[in-house]
């Protein structure tokens, strides 16, 4: 190895990021984790005041937990944490243990190979990573590294309100006039909005925690409006597995979601996809393909998902499947249309290569714009990555890890059709309860 390289650079200080340190560390491979917030998990930190489904003995590695453990840290046992108590309790410890491994305001702006554009073949692979950091300030640097881990997340990456795929038209000025964002509401902000009209669009578990929390004030002030806007024609699997699901907070959150429907506090409105949002004052307007306006709002909140930011990998060789820009070896594993009864299962080092030996993308970006990326998942993917780049085949090879059951059955590959619309095989089918919603015009 060059003098000067490090053995592996982590793109990320999230919790898969941090983990992946831990790792390494503990496989006698020295970690670089470059993080462009300006602390631990500054993603996380930006949804702190919602409250994670999974509980504290799955939001923590076990490897991280042992470099922890001499610093008097002790494991949190039960409950379930909001992420910033997740930041306090676990990750800022985790990065602080890491010490000056970790640098922060350093944002990743490209990956390649020493002296080989991404057309070269000849001597690639014995070439090192370069990757190209900007710091705070506008000053750049150039680090090589063996290896690479992209853990970099996708939370600055959401899905717009565009049924497109595309910002509807419209949308980036609504963002502007601070009418429409992307973020779960938090207590505070669902107070200020009492009285007042509010769309939700997304199908997720993110606007199911919206809608919760919306509806909480909807029953205190019957003034409030709330609209929840669905893309496809029918309800599917919009209210999750219930019971079935074997994260019983996951279960729990689309059945407080249903019964927010089922009570009148909220008009579910399917098959609506946004093709314009129009300023009326201090309001807009969502416009769908077919015509229908609903009424004017005083905010659009878009949880729509999240994609991966492929853009600084844009010079070094990457499989991924063309629709969810995963991995192509895990796509079908956790493909949204088609994903079936059961969990998804662990995926590992063979899953996660790509054509650049020495590159991974772990954590929530390698699932692509998948959703059901879970914290524990996470946590075995840099467990087999870091045993590979170790030179640990067999243990690379394990699955250490069974993860929970959904609950649902069968994916959203229907778009347009009620008829088709059979619910979980895991779960009773969730009754449509109400299709209308107000509209104006």
């Amino acid at each position: 190895m060059e003098v000067g390289m490090h053995p592996v650079v982590v793109i990320g200080a999230g919790p898969q990021g941090l983990a992946a340190a831990a790792h390494l560390l503990e496989r006698g491979l020295e970690p670089l984790v470059l993080e462009s917030g300006a602390g631990p998990a500054a993603a996380v930190a930006e949804w702190g005041h919602v409250r994670l489904f999974s509980p504290w003995p799955e939001l923590t590695d076990a490897v991280s937990r042992r470099l922890l453990e001499p610093t008097g840290w002790a494991a949190p046992e039960e409950g379930y944490p909001t992420g910033a108590q997740w930041i306090e309790d676990y990750l800022a410890p985790l990065a602080a243990a890491l010490g000056d491994r970790v640098r922060y305001r350093a944002r990743v702006i490209g990956v390649g190979r020493n002296g080989r554009d991404r057309s070269v073949d000849d001597g690639r692979a014995e070439q090192p990573f370069v990757v190209h950091v900007l710091r705070e300030g506008g000053g750049e640097e150039r680090i090589t590294a063996r290896a690479v881990l992209d853990a970099s997340g996708t939370w600055h990456a959401p899905n717009p309100a565009g049924a497109d795929g595309l910002p509807a038209l419209g949308e980036r000025v609504a963002a502007e006039a601070g009418v429409l964002d992307n973020r779960i509401p938090s207590v505070a902000d669902a107070a200020a909005l009492a009285g007042k009209h509010v769309v939700v669009i997304g199908n997720g578990h993110s606007a199911a925690t919206a809608i919760t929390e919306l509806a909480r004030i909807a029953k205190r002030e019957p003034a409030t409006q709330i609209t929840w806007v669905l893309r496809r024609g029918v309800v599917g699997n919009t209210f999750g597995g219930g019971s079935a699901d074997e994260l019983p907070e996951r279960g729990a959150l689309g059945q407080h979601a249903k019964r927010a429907v089922q009570d009148d506090l909220v008009d579910l409105v399917t098959g609506f996809r946004t093709e314009a949002v129009t300023l009326d004052g201090n309001q807009a307007i969502l416009v769908a393909k077919d015509g229908r306006r609903l009424d004017p709002a005083d905010r659009i909140v878009v949880l729509t998902g999240f994609r991966p930011d492929l853009s600084f990998l844009s010079e070094v060789r990457l499989d991924l499947d063309m629709r969810l820009q995963a991995p192509s070896r895990i796509a079908g594993e956790v493909d949204p249309n088609v994903h079936s009864c059961g969990s998804v299962r662990a995926t590992g080092a063979a899953d996660l290569a790509h054509p650049e030996p020495g590159l991974f993308i772990v954590g929530a970006k390698s699932y692509g714009r998948a959703p059901t990326f879970l914290a524990l998942t996470g946590y075995e993917q840099v467990r087999s990555v870091v045993a590979e780049l170790a030179g640990d085949r067999e243990a690379a090879r394990r699955v250490e890890l069974e993860l929970p059951n959904t609950g649902v059955c069968g994916g959203s590959g229907v778009f347009d059709e009620e008829a088709n619309d059979t619910g979980s095989c895991c779960a009773p089918a969730p009754r449509l309860v109400q299709l209308g919603a107000r509209t104006a015009g």
